[in-house]
């Protein structure tokens, strides 16, 4: 069964995509991808604190001692001793872009347009065949408005665009007050797709040490509905590629996904759970699903159920809304 799509305009051999994880930064976990049936990796984000954070290390050693001998470079630590040391993430990328078949996504997560061009740039010499873009940005100023908001992530967008040749996508959150509109002006200031949606983690507050801590939870199915609608109403609709992610635990959920129009299925959570080797899973799932309705590729499905497929979209509209309100307790 021919399983390709192409997405970002990159050919990729499956719709599968195994996002961002901790465990993509081991090259023998992205070969287990790869060879169950990963149409690409997503590398774990580069974080641009991270990135300023060295930089302020670098700056500190240059300037201490900048009047005595040069000999005393030599006692300069070595990179190891860095928070983070971008060098090693680079090589990951290069390694990885060698051993992989499949394209290799490097990650950028920021806020602002002037931290990430150098690494984008070193990203797309090592190899990278897309950057994705996690612009995770918590306006928590109540003098800011949505429209600087939004130019906030347009500006990011354009620095970073303008400085490489390889596809951008960018991962937003459902935050916005038009969504669709907002990919719309994303693509417009040069990015190739939107992945829909960024999973924001929400703090929990311990009343005990009356302290606001950090809680990360793997996303569960249920997730799946924002995303989805969403990716409905774009399908088609705005000139870019769509990456779905959130919720995705079985093969169900990528077809749902596909059906509602998007190019690629992401996950991270499923492959988490149960090993990288589950994407081959979730892949010989979805084959099954369109050998059983006579069906040969994944764009055989994709897009059937998006809003401009459908003669009637009401699922997608306010129609749909009051009619869930008034069939409760209707049995």
């Amino acid at each position: 069964m021919e399983m390709k799509t192409r997405y970002l305009g990159l050919d990729l051999p499956s719709p599968l995509v195994a996002s961002a994880s901790p465990q993509n930064a081991k090259l023998e976990v992205l070969k287990i991808l790869a060879d169950h049936g990963a149409g690409a990796v997503v590398l774990p984000s580069v974080f641009e604190e991270q990135i300023w954070h060295e930089q302020r290390i670098l700056d500190q050693l240059v300037e201490h001692g900048s009047e005595s001998s040069g000999e005393a470079l030599s006692y300069f630590p070595t990179q190891s001793a860095f928070a983070f040391d971008s060098s090693n993430h680079l090589s990951v990328v290069e390694k990885a872009a060698n051993a992989l078949p499949i394209p290799v996504i490097a990650s950028l997560n920021g806020t602002t347009d002037t931290g990430w061009t150098d690494m984008a740039y070193e990203f797309a010499e090592a190899g990278a065949g897309a950057i994705e873009l996690n612009v995770h940005f918590l306006p928590t100023d109540p003098d800011m408005s949505g429209a600087e908001v939004e130019q906030r992530t347009l500006d990011v967008v354009s620095a970073v665009c303008e400085t490489v040749q390889i596809p951008v996508s960018v991962k937003i959150g459902p935050y916005f007050s038009s969504p669709a509109h907002m990919s719309k002006r994303i693509v417009a200031a040069g990015a190739k797709g939107v992945v829909l949606f960024n999973r924001f983690y929400q703090p929990e507050i311990d009343p005990v040490r009356l302290t606001v801590e950090p809680q990360l939870e793997l996303s569960r199915r249920y997730e799946m509905r924002l995303p989805m609608r969403w990716i409905g109403v774009l399908a088609g609709r705005f000139g870019g590629s769509i990456a779905a992610t959130t919720g995705v635990e079985s093969a169900e959920d990528v077809v749902r996904y596909l059906l509602a129009g998007a190019d690629v299925v992401m996950t991270t959570s499923a492959l988490l759970r149960h090993g990288p080797e589950h994407i081959g899973v979730l892949l010989k799932g979805v084959e099954d699903w369109l050998d059983a309705r006579g069906l040969e590729t994944p764009a055989d499905l994709r897009g059937k159920l998006a809003y401009g497929a459908m003669d009637d979209p009401e699922g997608y509209e306010r129609a749909n809304y009051i009619k869930v309100m008034q069939s409760w307790g209707k049995g």
